[in-house]
């Protein structure tokens, strides 16, 4: 099956592409690494009379970094950042996720910006980017502006953002150097979209514990029960372990939708082990 009929144009930089989706009625769609968008095409799951390609926008390609966060432009690709060509701002988490993308020939091109604006619910940048506290630099025909994570992804494959803005880069707050960080995915293949994704972050110099449990609701889901139990563990114990059970139990009874009896004991098997792999655990 091929895709239906569409004009291609390629953007110079951030203006040109915010030109072309001025046009409300022109059925615009932005393409990044087009590792998701292409596929919906060909599958003609989606049709657009016009794709404009904004891969090769310099500014979007930027990265960098100050004292406390990590700027990354909206076109780095999972590959960059999984090779250290982008600073890391997690002790190597963002490599991590980054490795398990697919296979390498869509990390060299798919981008995390891409990732971010499609808000798959089971994607791994979705998950961790709200555990990490990213936010999102948006820009559009009113100027720029920024969203925290909790506030971008509202269901699946819808953002904070219209049809006429674009993502322009995401600022990943760092964390310190003694936090540790856990990330457990269920997949019924290496590469695959998680069925659920566990992402633990626990910086106790900044007295600061993130669990953030994807692929498994809607939207990801900031379980803050679970969190608030995982907060200044020295280690794992027993009655840490049975606590975090009862937490996370409490944090699905708040997600988006009931559980099956398998579903939940998939859930708590993802962020138990995401939880020893952060207290260091093997």
């Amino acid at each position: 099956m091929k895709p239906m009929p569409f004009d291609y144009a390629r953007a110079t930089d951030v203006p040109d592409a915010l030109a072309a989706l001025a046009d409300a009625e022109a059925g615009v769609r932005v393409m990044a690494g087009g590792q998701s968008l292409v596929p919906m095409l060909n599958l003609r799951l989606a049709t657009f009379p016009r794709v404009v390609d904004i891969s090769k926008v310099a500014e979007l390609r930027e990265r960098g970094e100050t004292a406390d966060a990590v700027t990354l432009g909206a076109c780095v690709t999972h590959g960059e950042i999984e090779d250290g060509e982008a600073p890391e701002p997690a002790a190597g988490l963002m490599r991590h996720v980054a490795s398990g993308i697919a296979y390498r020939a869509v990390r060299n091109r798919g981008t995390i910006g891409g990732s971010a604006s499609l808000a798959d619910a089971s994607a791994d940048w979705v998950t961790t980017l709200l555990a990490l506290g990213a936010r999102f630099v948006i820009r559009g025909p009113d100027g720029e502006r920024e969203v925290a994570a909790p506030d971008m992804f509202l269901a699946p494959y819808f953002t904070a953002m219209t049809d006429q803005e674009l993502l322009v880069r995401i600022v990943v707050p760092k964390t310190s150097r003694d936090a540790t960080w856990g990330y457990y995915k269920v997949t019924r293949r290496s590469g695959e979209y998680g069925l659920t994704i566990g992402a633990v972050i626990l910086d106790p110099a900044r007295d600061r514990a993130s669990v953030v449990l994807g692929a498994a609701s809607r939207t990801p889901l900031a379980c803050t029960a679970t969190a608030a139990a995982l907060r200044g563990a020295p280690r794992w114990t027993d009655a840490l372990e049975a606590a975090l059970r009862v937490a996370v139990a409490e944090d699905l009874a708040r997600g988006d939708r009931p559980f099956e009896p398998h579903e939940a004991i998939m859930v708590e098997t993802t962020i138990l082990r995401a939880a020893t792999q952060a207290l260091g655990v093997s």
